[in-house]
């Protein structure tokens, strides 16, 4: 793949969602002028979607801005460093991990959590076991800032996550430690409490942080054009500092 000018944006998806979850950011970052690829990920390991994410951005020429939500957010934290000219990182209730710190960890930072006990469990052979968000609580749980419809589709077609991928350590050498990081969350996220997004964007000193006034764990869905904007200004800022 190539990028024109701008920078491209590459888009990463969470658990109990999936690439259509950016349809409303991406129509206005093309707008703007970027190239956007929202990557599928499988879900079943955290190593294994960082190294898909980052064979995806070798394929990229010109810089790249890396975007996760939730789960996403570990995943781009875990992306190799010398994958591409990597200039920001932005994490839409995206977990910034620490080394040796799992998403767990990362929900349990602070109170308000509710995950758990909404989940339905499918094992599988070999051991491990699939996460889904049970249908009846999905939309209570992750998104109650949409309509019930859509959530209600959501529900059926969300993509699960094995409980090891969710429990896997991050790596000793996290992306945010040398690639600036803007972080956009919901007060109201149940999956990832409010507390702990606030400890993950201080401690990767976050270039920016906007924290929006009732919105759930997708508040990237919810709040589109807030979503974008943090984009553009990360690609921006991104851009010129590595000019």
């Amino acid at each position: 793949m190539s990028s024109d000018a701008q920078p491209t944006i590459v888009l990463v998806h969470g658990a109990f969602a999936e690439s259509a979850s950016w349809d409303d950011v991406i129509v206005p970052l093309r707008a703007a002028g970027h190239p956007v690829v929202a990557a599928a990920i499988a879900l079943r390991s955290l190593a294994a979607d960082a190294a898909s994410v980052s064979d995806l951005v070798r394929s990229i020429d010109g810089p790249v801005v890396l975007v996760g939500h939730s789960y996403g957010g570990a995943t781009i934290t875990n992306v190799a460093a010398d994958a591409g000219d990597i200039t920001a990182l932005v994490y839409i209730a995206g977990y910034a991990l620490n080394p040796g710190e799992s998403c767990g960890d990362g929900s349990a930072l602070a109170p308000g959590g509710t995950l758990a006990p909404t989940l339905h469990k499918v094992p599988l052979t070999g051991g491990d076991t699939d996460f889904y968000i049970a249908q009846d609580k999905y939309h209570e749980q992750f998104a109650a800032d949409l309509p019930r419809e859509k959530t209600a589709l959501m529900a059926v077609g969300q993509r699960p996550a094995t409980a090891s991928s969710l429990a896997e350590p991050s790596t000793d050498s996290p992306l945010w430690k040398t690639v600036p990081s803007w972080f956009l969350f919901g007060e109201l996220d149940l999956n990832i409490p409010v507390g702990a997004h606030r400890i993950m964007a201080e401690r990767a000193g976050s270039k920016g942080t906007v924290e929006i006034a009732g919105a759930s764990h997708v508040v990237g869905m919810s709040h589109p054009q807030e979503t974008a904007q943090i984009i553009l200004d990360a690609a921006r800022a991104g851009s010129l500092v590595s000019a």
